[in-house]
């Protein structure tokens, strides 16, 4: 009963005494002591609490003072009044968590199961995707995949602007705008950057990615897209 009480937020010794004041009823605390193993002066600091909480109280008679359990129905009057405090203050709790969440978020995917989550993000997002060193090992490790989300992509109308190293692809990519670096410039490591987010892709047998989401992030990859751009042929 004591470690049920201690769960509910009472002290190890709170749960003890007033466990102890339930068996014995009206109690002096010299009693308490020898029942609980509670030093008699550490007894008083908690008995006070548990006053304040409402779960004990105390009679004087013949001038000595007795201590006795309040009804337990008391524990789950505490426990409602905290459940209603924190229903109250769940609101606000949230907005504050999402407002830091929409401010910076860095998330870390692995496998391809993994990866696909991000592709997913895109197709909800409904952004323009804008691909630094696009690697053509994603086609190997994606191959059942990539048909149906640039399916879905295409649908929705999210054109990828991308930029790889040669060699060419040997098929036009959907609705894309691509163009070429020198093969100096191939890399397993590609970049996307899609409405205020980062993803940076390793793409390997067990590929890895970490996603940012942070506008300022985002608008400096976005820059390094467009100088890259720039000098990249078609």
């Amino acid at each position: 009963m004591d470690n049920a009480l201690a769960q509910i937020g009472l002290t190890k010794n709170e749960a003890r005494i007033y466990r102890v004041l339930l068996e014995l009823g009206k109690t002096q605390v010299g009693v308490l002591s020898r029942k609980t193993g509670v030093h008699r002066r550490s007894i008083y600091d908690v008995l006070d609490r548990l006053i304040e909480k409402g779960l004990v109280s105390y009679m004087v008679e013949n001038e000595k003072r007795f201590y006795c359990a309040a009804d337990p129905k008391r524990i789950k009057e505490m426990m409602d009044a905290q459940k209603e405090a924190v229903d109250k203050l769940m609101p606000e709790l949230e907005a504050t968590f999402l407002q830091q969440k929409n401010k910076q978020e860095t998330q870390f995917y692995r496998g391809v199961e993994g990866i696909k989550t991000i592709f997913e993000e895109q197709i909800e997002d409904g952004h323009d995707v804008c691909i630094i060193g696009g690697s053509h090992y994603a086609w190997q490790v994606l191959r059942f995949y990539l048909p149906q989300y640039t399916k879905r992509r295409v649908k929705k109308k999210i054109k990828l602007h991308a930029i790889y190293a040669l060699p060419r692809h040997k098929s036009p990519v959907p609705l894309a705008d691509v163009r070429y670096l020198p093969e100096s410039f191939l890399s397993p490591v590609a970049t996307n950057v899609y409405g205020g987010k980062v993803a940076i892709i390793l793409w390997s047998k067990d590929p890895v990615a970490i996603v940012i989401k942070q506008q300022d992030i985002a608008r400096t990859f976005k820059h390094y897209f467009d100088m890259l751009w720039k000098v990249a042929k078609p």
